[in-house]
Formats: C-alpha cells, sequence, structure tokens
C-alpha cells in the first residue's frame, strides 16, 4: 500500500474509486483507537467506492503507520488528516468517523470547516460528553461494573476515559490468555477474534512505547462553542448501550440541523457488527431523504433535535421490527418480509 510522508510522519493510506476514471466527490474515513483502516475497508469501502473515491488511512501508531513517540493529541492527528489531504489534492471532502477518529475529524473540520461537505460521526465522544459521564450512568454501566470488579480489572465504568482504559486492561488479558467475559464482547470486539492477540500487541505497544496515552486523554479542545459553529450536513450515529452516547446527548443540544440516529440495542463498536444498517443510513442521508422529510415534534413543544431509528431493521443476521412499545418482533429473512409483518400487526391492531 502507498506510503506518504506527512508532518515528518509516514502514513499509510490506500484509495478505492469504482468510478471508472469519472470525477468523484471524496470520502476520507477515519478509524478509531486499537484499529486500523480495516475497520472501514471491508464492509464500507469498497461498496462506497461505487459512489465516491474513498480514501482510507491508518491513524499515527495504528496499523502500518509510523509510530513516533509523540504526537498523539486529537489536533496534531486531525492536522495529520490536513497534511493527507493536501498531499492527495482533495479539497474538499465528506467525512466518515467512528469513536476517537470522530474527535479527530471534529477537530479538523472546526479548524477546516470549508473543506468538509458532510460528516457521518459514528459513536464519538468527546470532552463535553466526558463531563456527563462522571455524573450520569450509560444504560449498561450496573452490568458491566459487576464484571469489571469480579475480574479485579480496576476500572470504573463512570471513568471518563473508561473506554480507552478497558482497551488495555482486555488487549493484556489476551496477551496472558485471559478469557474476556461475554458481557464485555461488544466493547472490545477489534481485540478479539482471528487477529486480536495482534491487534492488542500493537495497543499495548502503542500505549507502552510513546505518550499517546497522556495525549489522547488529554482536553480535545472540542468546546461546545466549537461544535455550534459547524453547519455542514451531519448525521450521528449513537449505540443504546454505549457510554458515548452520552456525548451524542450533548450534541442535541447544539445541531439543529443534524439527523440523529440511534442503533437499537448496539454497543460502541456496532459499525461493525450491523453494517447493513450503518450503510442503508448513510445512503439515505447523502441522497438528501432524511433532509426532505418533515421534522416532527409533539403539540406546544419546542422544535428540536431528537434520536430516532427504522422501525424495521436488521440485527442479529436477520431483520426484525419493532411495536409501539418498542418490542422487537423477527427475525425475518427479508426487510420485505419484515414490512409484510409490519403492516399485518398495524392491520391487526386497527381492527
Amino acid at each position: 500500500m502507498p506510503i506518504a510522508t506527512i508532518n515528518g510522519v509516514k502514513l499509510n493510506y490506500v484509495q478505492l474509486d469504482d468510478g471508472g476514471g469519472s470525477a468523484r466527490e471524496d470520502l476520507v474515513m477515519v478509524h478509531g483507537l486499537a484499529t486500523n483502516m480495516a475497520f472501514w475497508y471491508f464492509r464500507y469501502g469498497l461498496a462506497l467506492a461505487k459512489r465516491f473515491r474513498v480514501t482510507l488511512y491508518d491513524l499515527r501508531g495504528h496499523g502500518r503507520s509510523e509510530m513516533p513517540a509523540t504526537g498523539y493529541s486529537p489536533d496534531i492527528l486531525a492536522a495529520d488528516l490536513a497534511g493527507l489531504m493536501d498531499f492527495l489534492r482533495i479539497d474538499k471532502a465528506h467525512l466518515m468517523a467512528h469513536s476517537f477518529g470522530g474527535v479527530v475529524a471534529l477537530n479538523f473540520a472546526c479548524a477546516h470547516r470549508e473543506r468538509v461537505r458532510s460528516l457521518v460521526l459514528a459513536d464519538s465522544h468527546f470532552s463535553a460528553g466526558r463531563e456527563v459521564q462522571e455524573r450520569e450512568a450509560w444504560s449498561l454501566s450496573q452490568k458491566v461494573q459487576p464484571v469489571l470488579d469480579r475480574m479485579e480489572a480496576g476500572l470504573s465504568t463512570s471513568d471518563p476515559y473508561f473506554g480507552p482504559k478497558l482497551l488495555t486492561r482486555v488487549a493484556q488479558w489476551q496477551l496472558h490468555g485471559k478469557e474476556v467475559p461475554a458481557e464485555l464482547v461488544e466493547l472490545v470486539s477489534p481485540l478479539l477474534g482471528r487477529t486480536g492477540k495482534r491487534t492488542s500487541a500493537a495497543w499495548l505497544e502503542l500505549i507502552k512505547t510513546t505518550s499517546a496515552e497522556a495525549e489522547m486523554m488529554q482536553d480535545d479542545g472540542l468546546a461546545l462553542d466549537r461544535l455550534r459553529k459547524l453547519d455542514f450536513p451531519i448525521i450521528a450515529m449513537y449505540g443504546d448501550h454505549s457510554p458515548a452516547r452520552l456525548s451524542g446527548a450533548r450534541l442535541l443540544e447544539i445541531w439543529p440541523h443534524a439527523e440523529f440516529r440511534r442503533v437499537r440495542d448496539a454497543g460502541h463498536f456496532f459499525p461493525t457488527l450491523r453494517p447493513e444498517e450503518v450503510l442503508s443510513a448513510c445512503l439515505r442521508f447523502w441522497g438528501g431523504e432524511f433532509a426532505q422529510a418533515p421534522r416532527r415534534h409533539r403539540r406546544g413543544e419546542a422544535r428540536r433535535s431528537h434520536f430516532r431509528s427504522d422501525r424495521i431493521f436488521h440485527a442479529d443476521n436477520g431483520w426484525h421490527f419493532t411495536t409501539r412499545d418498542e418490542n422487537r418482533v423477527g427475525p425475518f429473512s427479508t426487510r420485505e418480509e419484515a414490512g409484510k409483518a409490519l403492516d399485518h400487526f398495524i392491520a391487526a391492531l386497527g381492527a
């Protein structure tokens, strides 16, 4: 894969374009911590290359990019993104980012708002939202904390940087052959599976040999007054059971123009587990469907953003629909079957 030297650091990148040589708008995808460009490549990059010229890259210290001793703060990583776009002659791009990659993308957007066409933000946690986490529990904290205590992990779910610290602890367990409890699997899925030990070793090398941990856990510079100025199209997607959802709640307050989507019964790494649902929402967003749809609100209430979701959705290798009381019905083998079942349910309810 090609290498670009950006800000003195070698960054690994790849571009995908299935457009037959015609000019395409650019989409740059940014992965989160303890992963690499493969997070996006197979499930998203190849599919989205039919619509965009897609650029994937490894953040410094990740994947096949160089691992310098310093330079891991969000503003420096955002400068890397800007430098890579300059190198590739990308003047303006759509951005799609997950987790800490969203912190990088938001820092880039705050500094270069004119270079962003749109932003897909997937479960990104930022400083203002982390402050909330110290005061408010996220939905799975009562289930996860006893597991951590039993494992003597020395972690608290109320810690604003619980996510990165959990990655480090699980990486240590992986390399010592310690089984990861089922309750934690969805929170740390990149460290598991066929490449889990290699990914764990790479993450621990980054944490132990560089200043990345200290730099990534400092204030990320994303004050609400800076974020409020981002007026380009935005879709923010958050898992029901993710601690990052607390950051999503803060964004609701400042982005009245943005589309907010909840991913039902999902955790932090839903892009890897629910790609069909995420891709569907993104394509509808870029196609303008959400912008054209009327914003419903209850009579007497002020107009404001809400987390929305489709009544028909894909999860656990099947299609489901939800009733008015949020009960899940399914699975069905196709979306069409789920739709017919929903129609039948509504008709029977009316009768």
